[in-house]
């Protein structure tokens, strides 16, 4: 039986300076990289949930200037959900795909 550790590829939720996603080969998950991620995953799904909380506040007195700044805050919250549940689907086992994100 191989004792070795599984080394595995895990795409961190955050990009390069270059819009590049970034990832992080480990055989474990304990590493501090992997508990920044994780802090920053929930992190990223918490202010995703004040935002649409925030959201269903404001939209029927909106103006159009404050729906474009929520509409771009949105976007930038979804881009990073994606991304979560893109990693956690990898680390979740084979057979899940997630459509390639656009760059910002």
């Amino acid at each position: 039986m191989d004792t070795t550790p599984r080394r595995t590829l895990r795409l961190l939720p955050w990009a390069s300076p270059e819009a590049k996603p970034c990832f992080l080969i480990t055989d474990d998950g304990g590493g501090g990289v992997s508990r920044l991620a994780d802090i920053t995953e929930a992190t990223q799904l918490d202010m995703g949930a004040q935002l649409l909380a925030h959201a269903d506040d404001l939209l029927p007195d909106a103006t159009e200037a404050q729906l474009r700044f929520l509409a771009e805050r949105l976007t930038e919250v979804l881009r990073d959900i994606l991304r979560v549940a893109e990693s956690r689907g990898r680390r979740a086992g084979p057979g899940l795909s997630f459509p390639r994100l656009p760059p910002p």
